[in-house]
């Protein structure tokens, strides 16, 4: 899929379709199989950063970063297959999960702790 990037979500998952459509594969896009597909190629991109420091992981050299900006593209992209098959718009979607997130970590009870929502 070369070329400019695509100005929207709607876009990018229409050239996702056709790229799809092209090869015969949206027989196998199923949501089961999608979501798997997302599974997956977010352990490619854990492994990217297995065994480094945290200082390591923040400073990967070029073909490093391009690696992981690879694994980051399949996941983006199953994500968003799996969004346009079940009808989700992701961009509601994760307004909503932000708005449900700043009910469970009220701003002066969380600042600077990592802890869960029912344990802080």
């Amino acid at each position: 899929m070369p070329g400019a990037a695509p100005g929207s979500l709607g876009e990018l998952a229409a050239l996702i379709r056709a790229f799809a459509r092209e090869r015969d594969w949206d027989q196998f896009h199923t949501p089961k199989n999608l979501a798997m597909g997302v599974a997956i190629e977010a352990a490619e991109l854990m492994e990217e950063f297995h065994w480094l420091t945290p200082e390591q992981s923040a400073q990967l050299a070029p073909e490093q970063l391009q690696a992981v900006r690879h694994e980051m593209a399949d996941v983006f992209v199953y994500l968003l297959l799996l969004a346009d098959k079940l009808g989700i718009d992701l961009m509601q979607a994760a307004a909503e999960k932000i708005a449900l997130n700043a009910g469970k970590y009220p701003a002066d009870k969380v600042r600077g702790k990592a802890t869960k929502y029912d344990k802080y």
